[in-house]
């Protein structure tokens, strides 16, 4: 069978699980003999090797069961396998391989009872191994909680929803106008549930991208997504009324300057039509012109004028 192992997949520390042995056997073979459980799961095209214990939910799995014999004392037996895989469900089989899947996550004990038949009437050797696992959900959706447009020059709050089992290593970056920026790096925080909520001040308006890596112990995830930052609207409106009202004082000085002197003009005019117009004549038969001014508001109460003239006929 084809196997294909990512190189950053394939560590082949295996655990090597010694046999026990069972009664009516000789105790020397099964001390030659030693076997070790493999487990693979499939992903796609890919099949990864999962050597540590941690199994993926949901993932088809294969467990196979290798038996060191390098003397080959076990080269004519017959094998039965009973595969016991801690969530209460049991395979029993002559094949030393078994396929299925945890559907969810948790710790498990997968037990292996092996029997080995050496002759007609030799009763059975038996063997135990087994191998505690952790099954852990897959990082398969990072999903963005809120708004994606924000406020330039604000403390901007960005939430995500994370889909997989925790702990988990988060690797963000914002990007201006979604260009790389090779001076930096991404910055790295631990998640030890399900949220993430990253504060951030954006300095410029336009698109800007969040580039963001999640990964587990059993899978990785990349995704990027687009923020648009748009202008803070109090600080334009603030912007507009100073200008308003710098405006409104420049016109009542403009105005005030311009109407002073019609009001000067007007009390001239006011007070030179208070004047009055006399002609007497006196006895020598000279006529006498006067001007008489009502100046109410300044208080006069002489004439202002007076003068003496000929007689007109």
């Amino acid at each position: 069978m084809d196997r294909q192992h990512p190189p950053w997949m394939l560590v082949h520390l295996l655990m090597i699980l010694p046999a026990v042995a069972g009664s009516g056997a000789p105790v020397t073979d099964l001390e030659n003999a030693a076997g070790k459980l493999v487990f693979y799961q499939t992903e796609g095209n890919a099949t990864y090797v999962r050597d540590t214990g941690e199994l993926a939910s949901d993932v088809p799995t294969e467990t196979m069961f290798e038996l060191f014999d390098p003397q080959r004392n076990f080269s004519a037996a017959k094998f039965t396998y009973t595969w016991d895989l801690g969530n209460g469900e049991v395979i029993q089989g002559t094949e030393p391989v078994v396929r299925y899947h945890y559907s969810e996550p948790g710790n498990y004990t997968l037990r292996l009872d092996v029997g080995v038949n050496m002759a007609q009437y030799a009763p059975p050797i038996t063997g135990v191994y087994s191998k505690d696992v952790q099954v852990l959900d897959a990082i398969k959706n990072i999903e963005l909680e809120g708004p994606s447009d924000y406020t330039v020059s604000q403390d901007s709050s960005v939430a995500f929803h994370v889909d997989g089992s925790p702990p988990m290593w988060v690797c963000w970056q914002f990007l201006k106008n979604c260009l790389p920026d090779l001076t930096s790096g991404c910055t790295l925080t631990m998640l030890y549930e399900n949220s993430l909520e990253l504060n951030h001040t954006f300095t410029s308006t336009g698109v800007h991208c969040l580039d963001i890596s999640v990964r587990n112990n059993i899978s990785k995830l990349q995704t990027s997504f687009s923020l648009y930052v748009r202008r803070n609207d109090h600080s334009h409106l603030l912007f507009i009324l100073s200008c308003a009202a710098v405006l409104v004082a420049t016109f009542s000085f403009i105005l005030v300057i311009t109407c002073r002197p019609w009001q000067q003009s007007k009390s001239q005019v006011v007070a030179s039509s208070n004047a009055a117009f006399l002609k007497d004549q006196d006895s020598g038969g000279q006529s006498e012109i006067v001007f008489t001014f009502s100046s109410m508001e300044k208080g006069e109460r002489e004439p202002l004028v007076l003068q003496h003239g000929t007689q007109y006929y």
